[in-house]
Parts: structure tokens; C-alpha cells; sequence
């Protein structure tokens, strides 16, 4: 296989796959590639697949056919538990609905990574205190992040912690799947704001899904999904 160049983040090529059931998704995406530190909003409609690719590049599922190549590795080339392992510690990810452990504190939700990835935890000093410096550039208070429950936070708040999850120890990329569909416009951009600048301050490459079109400006690149990968859907007989 050919070296993956050291200014792409994200490869993919020649990428084949299908959910089986009685309801047939498919998708296939020929050649598509993030470089290196780039911000790329990513445009679709819902049920266009972006869920579906999202789950390729973090190594979830894998193809049936292609390749799915992230900071350097092909993913098809690693175990299940390898994949993990890596996902771990290269890939940041922000869920649309967070998936924070409610009964745990912000900071603990936050630490909660590091347990995983040895890379990341490696890179920090004193991963409290990172913590507790992301949280305040995302402007959350020291006390609520210590001692409140992710469950008793707002919406705003429980998304502030799902992106200083995401970001401690500076993960090579950061994946955002609608993570702003729950704000106001107001609360879209000051959040976006703060995503954006604290992925620069950690060299990471931002890759963002979402169906909102109005967010599309903020970014390096704007691609739509429907562009670059074909996606169908057919009864199995």
C-alpha cells in the first residue's frame, strides 16, 4: 500500500460499505482526503450517510471494501481491540447528544479518555489542570466543573464538556457530529468560536457534520456529502 503523505489527516479510497438488512444502506466514497489541520464542514441532509461515514473514519465499523487511512494508518489493517486502542488516542469525538456519564462530574467526564489512550495522557503534565484550562477558555466555571453532575448541566454546558472531552491531550482529530443542533444561533457561534480556537491551539484537524448549512462559513472547507460519496438505499428482495 502506498505511504500515506504526512499532510493528510483523513484517506479514504476506493471505500465500499453496506449495512445488511432488510433495508439495504449502502456507500461509496472513491477518493476523498482531509489535509493536516484543516477545518472541513461537512454537508448532508438526514439519512444522507454522514453517520455512517463518521463511523468509518473513527474505525467503528470497517469497510467491505477500500480503505479508511487516519494520521498515517489504515485502519482496515487493525484489530477490533487495536482499533479502540487507536481511536483512543488519535480521535477526538463530540456526539450529538454528548454522551456524558450523568452522575459524574464534568471533570470526571472529561478525565475519562485519558484512562484509554496512553498517548494522550502522556502528553499532559498535569491532565487536571488541562482539563480545568480548556473548560475555562470554553467558559465554564472551576467549581461547577468539580463538583456539579454532568446530568444537572444545561445543554450549552453538557456541549462545552463534550468538546473538552474531546480535546484534552490533543488528539490529531477532531470529529463533531451535529454537535450544535440543540442551540440557538447565538449559542452556535459562541460555541463554534470556542471549538475552533482551541483545535488550532492544539494542531488538530477539525472534521464537523452537520445539516445546517448557516454554520458552513466558519470553515476552511465546505464539502457536501452527496459530492463525494454515493449513498443507496434498496429492499432486499
Amino acid at each position: 500500500m502506498a505511504e500515506v503523505s504526512s499532510d493528510i489527516a483523513v484517506r479514504l479510497r476506493s471505500l465500499e460499505f453496506a449495512w445488511p438488512g432488510r433495508t439495504e444502506f449502502s456507500l461509496s466514497v472513491p477518493d476523498f482526503s482531509i489535509p493536516r489541520g484543516e477545518k472541513l464542514f461537512l454537508l448532508g441532509a438526514s439519512g444522507s450517510g454522514k453517520s455512517t461515514l463518521l463511523s468509518l473514519i473513527c474505525g467503528i465499523t470497517v469497510p467491505n471494501k477500500g480503505t479508511v487511512e487516519v494520521d498515517g494508518t489504515a485502519l482496515s489493517n487493525l484489530s477490533g481491540p487495536e482499533r479502540d486502542r487507536f481511536r483512543a488516542d488519535h480521535i477526538g469525538v463530540i456526539f450529538q447528544m454528548f454522551n456524558l456519564l450523568p452522575y459524574a462530574t464534568p471533570l470526571e467526564n472529561i478525565l475519562l479518555p485519558l484512562s484509554f489512550a496512553g498517548e494522550r495522557r502522556r502528553r499532559l503534565e498535569d491532565p487536571k489542570a488541562e482539563a480545568l484550562r480548556l473548560t475555562g477558555a470554553l467558559g465554564l466555571e472551576t467549581e461547577l466543573i468539580s463538583s456539579a453532575r454532568a446530568a444537572e448541566l444545561s445543554i450549552g454546558q453538557q456541549q462545552r464538556v463534550a468538546a473538552a472531552r474531546a480535546l484534552i491531550g490533543a488528539p490529531a482529530l477532531i470529529v463533531a457530529d451535529e454537535p450544535t443542533s440543540a442551540l440557538d444561533a447565538g449559542s452556535q457561534s459562541a460555541f463554534l468560536d470556542l471549538l475552533m480556537d482551541q483545535a488550532e491551539a492544539a494542531g488538530a484537524t477539525l472534521l464537523m457534520v452537520s445539516h445546517d448549512e448557516r454554520l458552513a462559513a466558519r470553515f476552511d472547507r465546505v464539502e457536501d456529502l452527496s459530492r463525494i460519496a454515493v449513498a443507496e438505499r434498496r429492499l432486499r428482495a
